[in-house]
């Protein structure tokens, strides 16, 4: 019992040891943030030449390590450098007003950075960034939660202390982040919701809801509930406590305002509404960005009216510089990477970035990208690759093809299905879901899980003392027969995101005139028959598939194919090597020594 005593406080004594070392490096970090001499410097006026307006970048938030929505602080340097590379400066707030205002002459090339929903991570993880390439970013709040005092929120002395830092500057999302007019996919109408409880029905909500100054608050059959009057009150009522809470807080309310979330051509989904929301923007601010998925602004956009892109944790760099050539129609210079990896390969369309370990091709908007593998003059050979592009989108692999690439095999993965190409005839596909064993659902059986889960969540808030939920009453549904997929009825599929991420393993045997594929170690198919072929060119290929609109991206168009991993051997003789790329050796033990690091810091970061 003694020695299990010492043991534990062995343990105990240890833990407290990494504690307090990760505690010094955010108490670091955040003394950095908020005492660091260095001091933001303005652009140099010999940059100043032709007037081509400003891109303006709009980053969710900042993770050390990232999420789906929240770019790691890896990715986003990623992002800086590149942008670096290209000559982009930033552009302070004033510098804005003064261009629209005074026609004050701006860089070529000239960007405005913001971080929204004002996260606390975000500044900590992202102001050493801003200060190693001299750029200066406006964090955006919303008003309420100064009230609210949760500590996943940057409070007024925080931003009080950024702004001092002169790499920071401070506007705003509006008073309050809330849904209205929500309905889920089955037309259940659910009413006006809060964040928390956005989130936690997401995965039941298509695209049929509004932001809270979006519109009228309408009921079941999309009637307004409200007069004309009372949703000019409650609209100005909004801007009325921003403005009280901003002045209370920070003795100012900020210039900028980004609403949430127009893309109306006007300033709401409803002329009226846009009217009210107009005559508001005009009254209390200097600039609003009113519109998502464009990065440029020109001297004749109306300042409130201004666009942005809003960069995803899962872009790489060349996806971010794509789309900015794509709106400025200006030369980009490309991050290629390793010019050793580079140089065995042959880049037909689209930009490709090479390091060690991974390919990340990327699409021209709209279209593709396309490399060819050099002297790969083996027809038997057994190909292991790791494919990480986004679910939503193609990666491509072609073996056996000329030089035109108008015979070939081609091994696809496009939006979760496996396609084996015989030139341009499809010989076989599949459902991912299925090869994973995941069993299919009824459109009955997810229409009922999608009630149950809607009565859940408003039986849980409803019971709160505080902040009461105002979604519309939801009823539990009494057990009930619903008819399956194996009974016959219809099959739910499953909508995918635009940032689900991908991962499949996989491992390809091509000999004589017989094709085997294993995903994730699972076989998919053995010695299936194709044509032989007298080429031998290997291409990997990375496509849009025209699935541009989403509400978490507006217009993307472009796409990330990420090759991980690839090696290449004789099908006789795994040993007898065709060509690789992927980290051995001490570089593979120094990697894996920094991932361990990495999780260690993290672990003790989620849970001090």
């Amino acid at each position: 019992m003694k020695y299990l005593q010492t043991k534990k406080d062995k343990i105990k004594f240890i833990r407290s040891i990494f504690q307090g070392i990760i505690l010094l490096l955010l108490i670091r970090l955040l003394f950095n943030v908020i005492f660091d001499s260095n001091k933001y410097e303005p652009f140099d006026d010999s940059l100043i030449n032709e007037d081509k307006g400003f891109i303006a970048l709009s980053y969710f938030g900042v993770d050390r390590e990232g999420t789906n929505t929240m770019i790691s602080t890896e990715r986003l340097e990623e992002h800086f450098e590149a942008l670096n590379k290209n000559g982009y400066v930033t552009l302070t707030q004033k510098d804005i007003e003064y261009y629209y205002k005074n026609n004050k002459s701006l860089p070529e090339r000239s960007m405005f950075l913001m971080f929204e929903d004002g996260r606390r991570d975000t500044a900590i993880f992202s102001s050493n960034l801003l200060e190693k390439y001299n750029y200066i970013g406006t964090t955006l709040n919303y008003g309420n939660t100064f009230e609210e005092k949760d500590p996943k929120f940057l409070m007024e002395k925080d931003l009080k202390k950024l702004e001092k830092s002169t790499f920071w500057e401070i506007g705003t999302n509006g008073y309050r982040l809330a849904y209205i007019n929500v309905f889920d996919r089955y037309n259940n109408y659910l009413g006006e919701l809060n964040p928390v409880e956005f989130s936690a029905l997401s995965k039941y909500i298509g695209r049929n809801y509004n932001h809270y100054l979006m519109d009228f608050i309408r009921d079941e059959n999309k009637i307004p509930k409200e007069s004309y009057d009372q949703m000019k009150e409650r609209i100005e009522k909004d801007y009325i406590l921003m403005d009280k809470i901003y002045k209370e807080k920070l003795g100012k309310l900020p210039k900028t305002y980004v609403i949430m979330h127009s893309n109306t051509g006007g300033y709401g989904s409803n002329k009226n509404v846009s009217a009210v929301n107009e005559t508001m923007i005009y009254k209390h601010f200097i600039m609003n960005f009113n519109r998502e998925g464009f990065s440029l602004n020109k001297k004749e956009t109306n300042i409130y009216d201004l666009t942005r892109i809003q960069p995803q944790a899962y872009w790489y760099p060349n996806h971010l510089l794509m789309r900015i050539k794509s709106d400025t129609n200006e030369d980009i210079i490309f991050m290629e990477g390793d010019p050793n990896i580079k140089r065995d390969w042959d880049t037909i369309s689209g930009v490709a970035e090479f390091r060690k370990s991974s390919i990340i091709l990327t699409s021209e908007p709209r279209g593709k990208g396309l490399i060819r593998l050099k002297n790969s003059s083996n027809k038997d050979y057994a190909l292991h690759t790791t494919l990480t592009g986004n679910v939503l989108g193609t990666q491509t692999i072609y073996l056996r093809a000329d030089e035109g690439l108008k015979n070939y095999i081609a091994i696809k993965l496009k939006n979760n299905n496996l396609y084996i190409e015989d030139n341009d005839k499809e010989i076989f596909s599949l459902d991912l879901e299925e090869h994973d064993g995941v069993l299919p659902q009824s459109i009955e059986e997810n229409q009922l899980e999608a009630l149950n889960h809607e009565y859940k969540v408003y039986n849980k808030n409803i019971k709160k003392q505080k902040n009461k939920t105002k979604m519309e009453p939801q009823r539990e549904v009494e057990i009930q027969e619903v008819k399956s997929v194996e009974d016959g009825a219809e099959r739910f599929v499953k909508e995918l995101q635009i940032n689900e991420l991908g991962n499949r393993k996989l491992d390809i045997y091509l000999k004589d005139n017989k094709l085997s594929i294993d995903i994730d170690h699972k076989e998919v198919i053995k010695d299936l028959s194709i044509s032989t072929k007298n080429s031998d060119y290997i291409y990997l290929e990375s496509a849009w598939e025209e699935y541009g609109y989403s509400q978490r991206n507006i217009a993307d168009d472009v796409y990330d194919g990420v090759f991980e991993n690839i090696i290449i051997t004789n099908i006789h003789d795994e040993n007898n090597i065709i060509y690789i790329n992927k980290l051995q050796g001490k570089e593979l033990v120094k990697d894996n020594i920094l991932n361990i690091w990495n999780k260690i810091i993290n672990w003790f970061i989620i849970n001090l």
